[in-house]
């Protein structure tokens, strides 16, 4: 059984800059690849970002393209969330994901472990 814990989340403002980490274990050699996903108040659970483990392969949406960038260190189990130019619409809690299968990677329901989150508040 594979656990994911985040870390690193806080209070930045606008413009700022904040790097999140995600540290995986227990069964970690069936990870295919990890994500990110981020939940505003009201808001449905949004991807942001995901790496496949073996290559180093990484997507973006256009919202944090630019901005964020995703990162893995195999020997660590760990992967990293640097969050550049920072705005206020990217307050959210921020959700570690990990997915053993490959394929629709950037839907919530192709990945079968969750961390429990870290809030990220940007403010104006």
């Amino acid at each position: 059984q594979v656990q994911v814990v985040e870390y690193g989340g806080g209070l930045v403002q606008a413009g700022g800059s904040l790097r999140l980490s995600c540290a995986a274990s227990g069964g970690t050699p069936s990870i295919y690849a990890m994500g990110w996903f981020r939940q505003a108040p009201g808001k449905e659970r949004e991807f942001v970002s995901f790496i496949i483990w073996s290559s180093g392969n990484t997507y973006y949406p256009d919202s944090v393209k630019g901005r964020f960038t995703i990162s893995r260190d195999n020997a660590k189990n760990t992967m990293y969330l640097q969050m550049n130019n920072l705005k206020p619409e990217d307050t959210a809690v921020y959700y570690c994901a990990a997915a053993r299968g490959w394929g629709l990677l950037t839907r919530t329901s192709r990945y079968d472990y969750w961390g429990q989150g870290t809030q990220v508040t940007v403010s104006s």
